[in-house]
């Protein structure tokens, strides 16, 4: 019977998404403009659906967004084009996705005219879609330019589409004339545009794998299919390193190749030494999962559905509509089943189970779900939301050695062994934000509202290098004696720590003036409302880089957009924080589970990145902050 009524549940809260107005939760940095940015609408389409934010946007509030497609005047009578049917052969690489982009039809009308495609495309399938008229592509298969060069570098983010379209060249001609990019396709590597070129050959040896050599080198013979990237993964260093000590690398790689390599002891001392200083190499762990062996992965979502079965004084509807937790509740587990959807369609063998954790303010069933379940080959629990009942978790799981992850929580945990948390605290934010401004510039300075802020006691105690500064009793500041602290020819980072109002205004101001002279750059902590203030301009923000740290970044790459589509398509609305943390959060705990030594065995050396969040476990706590700052367009970046 639960099991129905959760299914009620989430299957009444998509229908509803799918009639209302797309919703969104502002988050730490977030502005009125790269809001509208995001949604493709303008800030004055925002301000008539939501009036409060016509003097800015306050964190955590939840904006409705309009529709960014126009509505068409009722004067305007549209005629329906005629449509015609037409053929197009698929060439090498293509998806129906980068297909329909070229043929401007969507996926959707693909699929209707050719069912046997949603199970996947080849090269040189015929696939049928209705145009206007016919698609013509500017690629010349027979006739070369007479410009063309005979040999080409790849360059970094080219593709094979990418080369073919910028010499007029098709895809199939490119590997026809260059064999060694159907498996790889790398940055350095050289290929031929024309047939009477020769590419230098590389050398070919059938001796041992590995064969260690006199002075710290050892030589690597090519597995089958193996790939520059694939072997600097294997042996911790960069394709740089490896294409320096064989430059012949760069022409491709085939089975056989004998490559020089350092010698495998130097490697992994290098690996130690940066695990040990919290740095560690970010990887994509896609390429080392084991398919073969079956993982299980527990949800435990705090629905609280026998509590909202059972309030007689609320619908369902009023509960979707005025239960905050609830909303956060069901966008991450839509999220989290997006990323149990990819890994599925990547031939992960994961088995899900997800239980409803009946959460109150002091209360939970988290143990007795556990207790009264086979838990014995479970792999990782994710959930719940709430650090106290997640470290409860983790205590009846100790003796299994189950990692279980708190998802959500911002405050510093205190569970034992295996308990993780995915969310940086703030205590980490600052710390990695002070590190970071540490590695770029001495000249680093304070101001705090007075003197007993919490970040003064804590650059006092545990800092050094930073000049602190304060406003008086009166609540003026002297900036005439911190212009002369300041110091020409380096970057001056100037920390603001203050939630009045008219202390940020003037320091904003005066440190507008100062860049006059001086290279300044502002930094907070966090934000606040005196941020919103309608004199504190996201303009004035911006010609001071306002910098700062965050758990998310802004990202706009195509892994980020097919997120956002695949996840609207099942939804209805585009996905908020909350739906996307859902998925960072599940699809890392998925490949990280999915490799051969299990979810522990990444911890200690491995930093990975999903859509929008990083995840690199330190004692358990994930330090993983992104320095964002204000460019000049007005538009938030991540500082390098």
């Amino acid at each position: 019977m639960r099991k129905l009524l959760f299914t009620g549940i989430f299957t009444f809260t998509l229908g509803i998404a799918g009639f209302a107005q797309a919703k969104h939760t502002v988050v730490k940095g977030e502005t009125l403009y790269s809001i509208s940015k995001k949604y493709k609408v303008t800030p004055e389409d925002l301000i008539k659906l939501n009036p409060e934010v016509k003097d800015g946007v306050k964190e955590n509030s939840v904006l409705v967004i309009p529709s960014a497609n126009k509505n068409v005047s009722s004067n305007t009578i549209a005629t329906k084009p005629v449509l015609n049917k037409f053929e197009y052969v698929v060439q090498q690489g293509e998806t129906l996705y980068s297909i329909s982009r070229k043929l401007n039809v969507s996926v959707d009308e693909l699929l209707k005219n050719n069912p046997t495609a949603k199970d996947g495309i080849s090269a040189g399938q015929s696939l049928t879609y209705s145009a206007v008229k016919k698609y013509v592509s500017t690629e010349t298969l027979t006739s070369v330019k007479k410009d063309l060069p005979s040999l080409y570098t790849i360059q970094a983010e080219e593709t094979k589409y990418s080369v073919s379209k910028k010499f007029g060249v098709s895809i199939a001609e490119l590997e026809e004339l260059n064999p060694h990019i159907k498996n790889a396709f790398e940055i350095g590597m050289q290929i031929r545009l024309n047939k009477n070129v020769s590419l230098p050959k590389s050398n070919t040896a059938t001796s041992e794998n590995v064969v260690i050599n006199s002075g710290k080198t050892m030589n690597y013979t090519v597995q089958q299919g193996e790939t520059l990237y694939a072997i600097s993964r294997k042996f911790g260093i960069s394709v740089e390193e490896i294409t320096k000590r064989n430059p012949n690398a760069l022409q491709g790689l085939t089975s056989g190749t004998i490559l020089v390599l350092p010698e495998k002891k130097e490697i992994d001392a290098t690996i130690q030494s940066d695990s040990v200083n919290g740095v560690k190499k970010k990887l994509n762990l896609l390429a080392t999962v084991n398919k073969t062996k079956e993982r299980n992965l527990v949800l435990l979502m705090p629905f609280n559905i026998n509590r909202i079965e059972n309030d007689s004084s609320k619908t369902k509807l009023e509960y979707l509509k005025s239960d905050k937790f609830l909303n956060i509740t069901l966008d991450f587990y839509a999220g989290a089943l997006k990323a149990i959807d990819s890994a599925k369609v990547l031939g992960l063998p994961i088995k899900v189970k997800v239980y409803d954790a009946e959460s109150s303010k002091y209360s939970s069933n988290v143990t007795s779900i556990i207790k009264n379940n086979n838990f014995s080959n479970v792999d990782v629990v994710i959930g719940p939301f709430t650090n106290a009942f997640v470290e409860s978790a983790g205590e009846v799981l100790s003796d299994k050695n189950i990692p279980i992850i708190s998802p959500l929580m911002k405050d510093a945990g205190k569970g034992g062994k295996n308990v993780f948390y995915a969310m940086p605290s703030e205590d980490i934010q600052r710390e990695e934000l002070i590190a970071y401004l540490k590695s770029k510039s001495d000249a680093i300075f304070s101001i705090h509202s007075s003197a007993r802020t919490s970040l003064c006691a804590y650059i006092a105690n545990k800092t050094t290098g930073i000049k602190s500064f304060s406003f008086n009793e009166k609540g003026t500041f002297d900036f005439a004696t911190f212009k002369t602290q300041l110091v020409k020819g380096k970057k001056n980072f100037v920390i603001l720590d203050s939630d009045k109002i008219m202390q940020v205004l003037s320091v904003v101001n005066n440190l507008i003036s100062l860049k006059k002279e001086f290279d300044i750059q502002l930094v907070i902590t966090e934000f606040n409302d005196a941020f919103d203030f309608e004199d504190v301009t996201v303009k004035k923000l911006a010609s001071l880089k306002l910098l700062y740290p965050s758990a998310i970044k802004e990202n706009d790459s195509k892994e980020a957009q097919y997120f956002a589509m695949a996840y609207r398509k099942d939804n209805k609305v585009m996905p908020n924080q909350y739906a996307t943390r859902g998925f960072d959060v599940t699809f890392d705990a998925i490949l990280r589970m999915c490799q051969d030594n299990g979810f522990l065995d990444t911890i200690s050396e491995i930093q990975t990145e999903q859509i929008e969040s990083q995840f690199n476990y330190v004692n358990n706590n994930n330090r993983g902050v992104y320095m964002m700052y204000y460019n000049d367009d007005l538009t938030i970046k991540q500082a390098q």
